[in-house]
């Protein structure tokens, strides 16, 4: 009886995770500013809100029925009091704050990532009905979304990975003072979560954040949803890069380099007596050609 019901209630769970991908409530924004940064204001309302609703709903979030964005310039007292590589904050289930002067630092390259990144923020809080959720789970969650990493993002995180971090020392990273470590910190947040939506589903976000919501500690709630315990999930999402920062010291060193030095000189060689050669034919042939005409 007890698995039965365990059974009904994670499927009742899984329902209210993927409520979004099924008619969610419609997303408004609310923007506000001073008249200097109107243009702003107008891009942001410009934004394609249904395009953004659907991503949520994959994610197994529901969107905010209201959004508030705020639009601050940096001389404003809650601009200066923030560190400079914060470019928005949200804050309860409505409100987010935006310094559209500082659009362009990692992990928010332009506007629309960065109003998308805030309010999937507002529906994990809302989906958690308010109960604390790790940062790494937030900002994972977030970037996996919004998409707001490419192929740069990969190599820095190699690199990110290559010290081995634990959920600690994500912890750590997201609250130091310095931009690199806190650009670390999201890389390897979205690389986790990413790896969790592909292996168990992109709404397990979602599906996470309903059952916290049910009075669950997340760390329960994550291995109920995954099977496993979230320092494990880690270690294996950050598995891939570890193993390729592993030939990193093999590249890098004077044997390697020497090689490779050879190697380019080599196809330098190959590539002058391949020129060379054409450069011959198409002398015989101008000779060929020109032969009698020349003579005379």
């Amino acid at each position: 009886m007890k698995h039965v019901f365990s059974g009904l209630l994670r499927l009742l769970l899984l329902l209210v995770a993927v409520a979004g991908t099924a008619g969610a409530q419609e997303l408004r924004l609310t923007v506000e500013g001073p008249p200097s940064l109107e243009p702003v204001a107008t891009r942001i309302r410009e934004i394609d809100l249904a395009r953004l609703g659907d991503a949520l709903g994959r994610a197994g979030l529901s969107a905010p029925a209201d959004a508030r964005i705020a639009l601050l310039p940096e001389e404003h007292p809650r601009a200066r009091a923030a560190p400079a590589w914060v470019v928005a904050q949200a804050s309860g289930f409505r409100d987010i704050v935006i310094f559209p002067a500082r659009v362009g630092t990692y992990p928010h390259d332009t506007l629309e990532s960065v109003v998308w990144h805030e309010v999937v923020h507002l529906a994990l809080s809302i989906q958690a009905g308010g109960r604390p959720l790790p940062r790494w789970f937030h900002e994972g969650t977030a970037v996996s979304v919004e998409e707001g990493w490419g192929v740069g993002s990969q190599v820095r995180l190699i690199l990110a990975a290559f010290d081995e971090p634990g959920l600690a020392d994500l912890d750590r990273l997201f609250a130091a003072d310095a931009q690199p470590e806190n650009a670390s910190a999201y890389l390897l947040a979205a690389a986790l979560v990413g790896d969790l939506r592909r292996r168990h589903g992109a709404a397990v976000p979602g599906a996470i954040a309903a059952r916290v919501a049910t009075g669950i500690p997340f760390a329960q709630a994550f291995e109920i949803e995954t099977g496993e315990r979230p320092d494990e999930a880690a270690d294996r999402a950050w598995g891939t890069y570890r193993r390729w920062t592993s030939w990193i010291p093999v590249i890098t060193s004077v044997s390697a380099v020497w090689l490779g030095i050879l190697g380019l000189a080599l196809l330098a060689f190959v590539a002058s007596r391949r020129a060379r050669a054409r450069r011959r034919r198409r002398w015989d042939e101008e000779e060929r050609y020109a032969g009698p005409e020349d003579e005379a």
